[in-house]
């Protein structure tokens, strides 16, 4: 149940994420609802499809779709205090990818994946709706770049598969794995640290 309650709240995260990067592109609220909705379910429903989980999730269960709807509203309405509460959402968005992680993970598990699958659907779960939500508003997907995500949710979904067949608790293994995520966000965050660049050159 816990789980669920912070998926939930990891779906109206992501959601505000994609309304605030629509309000920065200048878009009309049709656009700031499909930014919201790639954010908050593009990853999970790319994952669900590739597993075969059909009907996705958000069919299966509407509430993901009415926490949209409200975060969005919700988002549009305060967006004035956007830069104010940078940091409130930085951390709520390192909690938001350490639980579709962990559930991308345990998912795929659960639908007979090899252990290396289930962490790349771990890592598309976390990371598949910012990177559509990017392409959408012409940007370069965060993951690509020198943030550290991609990578956190990587190992996140590392630590689960390791941990899963030695603790055989599900429970304990998904709070772990979801913490390593956490913290690994949190640190790049705090202490701005990032992957090295290999950009080309510049001719002299």
């Amino acid at each position: 149940m816990l789980l669920y309650l912070l998926d939930l709240f990891g779906t109206g995260v992501f959601a505000v994420s994609g309304v605030w990067l629509a309000c920065r592109k200048d878009m009309d609220l049709f656009g700031a609802m499909v930014l919201a909705f790639v954010t908050a379910v593009g990853g999970g429903t790319i994952r669900d499809v590739l597993l075969g989980a059909t009907p996705v999730f958000w069919i299966q269960d509407t509430l993901y779709m009415q926490v949209i709807l409200a975060t969005t509203l919700l988002a549009l309405m305060i967006r004035k205090w956007h830069e104010s509460s940078k940091w409130i959402m930085q951390v709520s968005d390192a909690l938001g990818l350490a639980v579709f992680v962990v559930i991308g993970v345990t998912k795929a598990l659960t639908y007979g994946a090899d252990p290396l699958v289930a962490i790349m659907m771990g890592v598309l779960t976390g990371c598949g709706g910012g990177a559509i939500r990017d392409m959408l508003a012409g940007e370069v997907p965060m993951v690509l770049k020198k943030e550290i995500y991609a990578s956190a949710a990587m190992v996140g979904g590392g630590v689960y598969v390791l941990l899963a067949p030695v603790l055989n608790d599900n429970d304990m293994t998904a709070v772990i794995a979801a913490v390593t995520v956490l913290i690994l966000r949190l640190l790049a965050l705090y202490k701005n640290v990032s992957l090295p660049r290999f950009g080309l050159p510049t001719p002299g």
